[in-house]
């Protein structure tokens, strides 16, 4: 299983998602520090939200296999600019939430999501479970294995580790 890296402001739903993920009842919990037991890493939302605690993102993401920008779908605005994954060498996805808000503007929040690279995009509702287990699939496909020539050769192509490679292309014997 991959270990997702989560981050977001205060209140998008990471902990309550971290919850959901592991089939537990939900119940608020202020993130106080950056939480990396088991397969998920939950940060505080104010590392999104303050450029002085920021760096923390960059570091904790080192230490996932995925990490996934989670914004509820009622967001009044967004922490995520163009080229927010600058700083990220493993795979991004978006995570939405609260999908269920009568403020909700999936498609918005979709926007900005792509425009900072997000990969693929999920919407999800913590208290139904709606979207979960199509998140748990993704987390259970672990990223495939690469010898360090196979890793060295897909850099040279200016790919990611976990990029397929192109239509054609083989690695070298």
């Amino acid at each position: 299983m991959k270990k997702i890296f989560l981050m977001g402001r205060s209140e998008a739903g990471k902990t309550s998602l971290t919850q959901a993920l592991k089939g537990e009842e939900l119940h608020y919990i202020k993130t106080q520090y950056t939480n990396t037991e088991d397969d998920t890493i939950d940060s505080p939302g104010e590392y999104a939200e303050s450029k002085h605690f920021s760096v923390g993102l960059a570091c904790f993401s080192f230490e996932a296999d995925v990490i996934a920008m989670v914004q509820a779908a009622d967001e009044p605005f967004n922490l995520f600019g163009p080229g927010g994954r600058s700083f990220i060498q493993r795979p991004l996805i978006g995570i939405i939430t609260k999908v269920d808000s009568p403020y909700a503007n999936i498609p918005m929040v979709r926007q900005w999501m792509e425009n900072a690279g997000c990969e693929r995009i999920f919407e999800v509702n913590n208290v139904t479970r709606e979207g979960i287990r199509e998140l748990m699939e993704y987390l259970e496909d672990d990223l495939p294995k690469l010898t360090l020539e196979q890793a060295k050769f897909k850099q040279h192509l200016g790919l990611n580790e976990w990029d397929e490679l192109p239509e054609g292309v083989e690695y070298p014997e």
